[in-house]
């Protein structure tokens, strides 16, 4: 059983998702030692993308202030490898990123590669940073299933989880992805991008039911979950619930001093997880 798996072990989990570099890089540190502190089971990390196609405006702004304030991603790997470091992170943390940003890393710094076998010099030697640093796992969302095995063994051969994605759409799809999957398997709530949603109306107890028919590994529902009372209901029909856009929304209010507001969201969300 992976490190994630096992922060789903005999509770419901709360994720909550963070963009690193936004407002700046020590607010995302305090931001996660908060989160941690207030219960999160396990945190997603979101590296700054100039077109990250799954989120919504919320989270995309957070990534253009991100960039603009000059975020790199070894500077948001080094921001993990000193959490770890310093004991104040401990819970399971995944990158969600795209895959552009790893096509283009090499270690020692950021940038497109070169040379024909500049993709796998970007996976492999990414991957392998993201172990180094204390990552457990990475979302890949501009990836499909049928494409994925371009970074499984980069994966493998690191120690990394890659989390899967299940989408009302997948239909027949469902179980296909579920049998191959690893850490844990994130639902998709609604269609579209990431953000706040009034009303979530995916049947998530059916997709939960075929995934149950042919895996264990556990499963948390993600985009547009925003109150307690929706977080609840999502984790009764699934393992956990995922949250970045709300969480997102009090860091662009409170800015630098967002952080124990932070924790105060995530320390009601989880009771309600409890509860």
């Amino acid at each position: 059983m992976s490190r994630i798996q096992e922060a789903f072990a005999g509770k419901k989990a709360f994720i909550p998702f963070i963009t690193a570099g936004y407002p700046d890089l020590e607010t995302t540190k305090a931001v996660l030692r908060a989160a941690q502190e207030n219960g999160a089971d396990l945190i997603e990390i979101g590296i700054p993308f100039s077109d990250p196609t799954a989120e919504g405006p919320v989270i995309q702004t957070a990534n253009v202030r991100a960039l603009e304030g000059g975020v790199t991603t070894d500077q948001v790997l080094e921001l993990v490898e000193e959490v770890r470091r310093d004991g104040s992170v401990t819970v399971p943390m995944v990158f969600m990123t795209y895959a552009n940003v790893i096509y283009s890393y090499h270690e020692g710094g950021d940038g497109e590669a070169d040379g024909s076998d500049g993709s796998d010099r970007g996976r492999y030697g990414f991957c392998r940073r993201c172990a180094e640093v204390g990552i457990d796992g990475l979302i890949l969302p501009d990836i499909p299933f049928e494409e994925k095995d371009q970074f499984e063994d980069a994966c493998r051969q690191s120690g990394l989880d890659l989390i899967s994605l299940i989408a009302p759409t997948s239909e027949d799809r469902i179980q296909m992805i579920a049998r191959q999957a690893q850490g844990f398997i994130y639902i998709v709530s609604s269609l579209g991008v990431t953000g706040v949603r009034s009303d979530i109306t995916t049947d998530i107890g059916a997709i939960t039911a075929k995934i149950r028919e042919v895996t264990a590994v556990p499963c948390a529902v993600g985009f547009g979950i925003s109150t307690p009372d929706q977080a609840a209901r999502m984790a009764e029909q699934s393992d956990g619930a995922i949250v970045g856009s709300a969480i997102i929304r009090i860091i662009d209010r409170y800015q630098r001093e967002a952080a124990p507001y932070v924790g105060e969201y995530v320390r009601s969300m989880k009771d309600a997880l409890r509860s």
